[in-house]
């Protein structure tokens, strides 16, 4: 049979090719509701070969298997005519992807570009369109994570709930495809909470004040909220890894913290806490200092003498042999409690009435730290979700915005990229929509930073605005929401400032348009 002919097969209903993935893709994003997204994306996965499900499912929620090959908008620029008729099977697709990643040293540009070139010039014309869009990370279509979850569910005949969990537990919702399809509910059954591979972190709904939180959760913990590097420690006998809120291993650049774990008094743990740097005086380096130190690759036994970490858990979702993700709040603090010595444990106290919360609010703020966390005595540990059961308050309104362009300066900051242009994430789409513009809070280092960085991610420039990828998330403080009818959304925020880049959080933990709404919708007349 043709490579021809085995498209055309998957189009008409065989084994799903990469005609058929770009044609879900174009028909997802023209569709606005949930369900017929889900639909679309069940019916399409049901075809697809269970050893090309991982590739496809990535595809669709705008990723690459293989995260970052060196291919960007200039290398684009001129590639082939469309094929006439499409041929490309989604492992052919995949494996041109992993060895244009796997292209380095002398020659990798002509190298990358020859390979880029053979794909090309095999695809049909809504083919190339689909894979120039992924490859420059304008895929969206709105296939997000819960979506392509409830597919996979209606695609395999299994629970959605049980399809969400192994995700929460694999952290890998292409793995967890290829199971569900190939294996059924057996196969997803074996998708448990391994020591030493690391499950998406448990994430905080927001409130306004205390008295908020207190209203949803009560009574609760109230924790400190600090500004550090999210970490989940593993341990299992002797060996200890790190890994970040995005499941990145870090293990080597953090030897305090492999020490802390493995001075505690257990064979095998699995603690969730943050990684700060400290001034002498205990009080908070700003972000930048801890993150950079996190990201750094240098030798460590330097890098600690310059910039030492301290680690600090909160919670615990395995201990000695026994799984604690179900187990109520209140039981995963004592048990953390029983393991873990105070000084490596951030400050907590259990309260029932606002003036105490209130209290352990203005402790954490006077000791530098961002506000406080309010937890679920009985909730379980929600991995991968933003859970009822946490609620963090902040002494400002901030939101974690995506930048969707940048303008260029003048005057003093001439020659430089300055105007942001904010985008919160639109859950239905997949987009963002548009929120506002703002230069303030910007210091001469991050205007050199963000200069360099967004001209990496520029796929547009008329000379004034350049457009970009929207992949970095920046920390925005405002003072309100305005309505607006300049913006998609209908709504402004008042004396928007940067306070930082969130280079460890990725669009997708971006804050929603809903929330933007829910601010607007609280606010006094």
């Amino acid at each position: 049979m043709s490579d021809a002919s085995v498209a055309a097969g998957g189009a008409d209903g065989g084994t799903a090719v990469l005609a058929d993935v770009a044609a879900a893709s174009a028909a997802v994003a023209g569709t606005s509701a949930r369900l017929g997204k889900v639909t679309l994306l069940a019916e399409l996965l049901s075809r697809t070969d269970p050893a090309e499900v991982a590739a496809a499912v990535a595809w669709l929620s705008g990723e690459l298997r293989q995260r970052q090959i060196g291919v960007g908008w200039a290398s684009l620029r001129e590639v082939p005519p469309p094929a006439a008729e499409p041929s490309l099977r989604i492992g052919d697709v995949d494996a041109a992807f992993a060895a244009i990643g796997r292209t380095a040293g002398a020659g990798s540009q002509a190298g990358r570009r020859r390979l880029l070139t053979e794909l090309f010039a095999r695809a049909t014309a809504q083919e190339q369109l689909f894979v120039r869009r992924l490859l420059v990370g304008e895929l969206r279509q709105g296939a997000l994570e819960g979506v392509m979850a409830d597919a996979l569910a209606k695609a395999s005949g299994l629970p959605a709930r049980d399809v969400r969990r192994a995700v929460m537990l694999r952290g890998d919702l292409g793995a967890v495809a290829a199971a569900a399809l190939s294996g059924g509910a057996p196969a997803l059954a074996e998708f448990r909470l391994q020591v030493g591979r690391p499950v998406l972190p448990m994430l905080a709904q927001t409130a306004d004040g205390v008295g908020a939180a207190l209203e949803r959760v009560r009574p609760a913990a109230v924790e400190w909220k600090l500004d550090g590097a999210r970490v989940q420690v593993h341990r299992s006998g002797t060996e200890v890894g790190v890994f970040t809120r995005s499941l990145d291993d870090i293990t080597a650049r953090v030897p305090e913290v492999v020490e802390a774990a493995l001075a505690l008094p257990v064979d095998s743990a699995v603690l969730d806490g943050e990684v700060i740097a400290l001034r002498p005086d205990g009080r908070p380096q700003p972000f930048q200092v801890t993150a950079s130190r996190v990201g750094s690759r240098g030798d460590p036994i330097a890098l600690r003498t310059a910039v030492p970490l301290w680690v600090f858990l909160f919670d615990v979702l395995h201990l000695d042999g026994e799984d604690l993700l179900d187990s109520p709040g209140s039981e995963r603090a004592d048990a953390l409690a029983g393991v873990v010595p105070e000084a490596l444990r951030v400050p907590r106290v259990v309260v029932s009435d606002e003036p105490a919360a209130a209290a352990m609010m203005a402790d954490a703020l006077a000791h530098g730290h961002e506000g406080v966390l309010v937890k679920s005595l009985t909730g379980p540990y929600e991995a991968g979700r933003r859970g009822a059961g946490w609620i963090k308050v902040k002494p400002r309104h901030t939101l974690d915005l995506v930048v969707l362009a940048v303008e260029r300066g003048h005057g003093r900051r001439s020659g430089w990229l300055s105007n942001l242009h904010l985008g919160a994430r639109d859950p239905r789409t997949g987009g963002f929509v548009m929120l506002g513009k703002t230069f303030k809070g910007l210091t001469d280092e991050l205007l050199r930073w963000q200069t360099e960085r967004l001209g990496a991610l520029a796929v547009a420039d008329d000379g004034w605005v350049v457009r970009v990828r929207p992949e970095l998330v920046v920390e925005i403080a405002f003072d309100g929401v305005q309505t607006s009818p300049r913006y998609p959304g209908g709504m402004a925020l008042r004396f928007a400032r940067v306070l930082r880049y969130r280079e460890d959080k990725s669009p997708a933990d971006a804050d929603t348009i809903d929330t933007v709404r829910a601010i607007h919708t609280a606010q006094p007349p």
